[in-house]
Formats: C-alpha cells, structure tokens, sequence
C-alpha cells in the first residue's frame, strides 16, 4: 500500500482544512487508518483513527474539532479540521494499519509522506 497525503496548508486560527490520504493497491478496506502529526521540535504525535468499520477515536485535544473518515469506494482517508488552533501546526501523516485501528505509531505498517498544517493566530 502507498499512501498520499494532501490538503495541508496555511490557514488562520479559527479555520478549517481537510486532509486527504489517498491509498494505491488492494483491500483499502481491510485497513484500519490514522491521522498523526509532528510538531517541530516534538515526537509524532497520535491524532485519530479509524477501523475497518468505521469506528472512530481521536486524542483529547482533537475531540470535538476533528473528524476522521474514510471512503472504500474511493480508497481515501480523510482529516476534517475545523476551528483549527496555533497549536495544530504540524506536519501531518497518515498511516494504515493491517490489523485495524490504533493509537500507537508501531501498530501502522505504512506511512505516507506527510503533508504541512501551519496555523497563524
């Protein structure tokens, strides 16, 4: 599986952006998916995730702003970002995870490239 990212960008506090996480190759649909960021001078973080049925989780400090979704038909993860904070800039990565969804970066066997979220206050 090859992952793209894309949809990032610069956006003022208070804004929104969706991120797009296009996968190459068969069964999308067994994969469960995930969002995750890296700030600078930060370790990647955990953002949301998404199993192969749907179910959804994110990290606390996402809750209620964010919403992950997928599209089988489409082969496509996404990150809706709204009321988006400076403290959202990072670089975001998406990731599939064979076994399902997960919080944990070394349950994902692929990544892709990342795409950049700057947030000016």
């Amino acid at each position: 599986v090859q992952l793209q990212a894309s949809g990032g960008g610069l956006v003022q506090a208070g804004g929104s952006l969706r991120l797009s996480c296009a996968a190459s190759g068969r069964a999308f649909s067994r994969y469960g998916m995930g969002w995750f960021r890296q700030a600078p001078g930060k370790e990647r973080e955990f953002v949301a995730t998404i199993s192969q049925s749907g179910i959804s989780y994110y990290i606390d400090s996402v809750k209620g702003r964010f919403t992950i979704s997928r599209s089988n038909a489409k082969n496509t993860v996404y990150l809706q970002m709204n009321s988006l904070k400076p403290e959202d800039t990072a670089v975001y990565y998406c990731a599939a995870n064979v076994d399902g969804s997960s919080g944990f970066e070394y349950d994902y066997d692929y990544w892709g490239q990342g795409t950049q979220v700057t947030v000016s206050s």
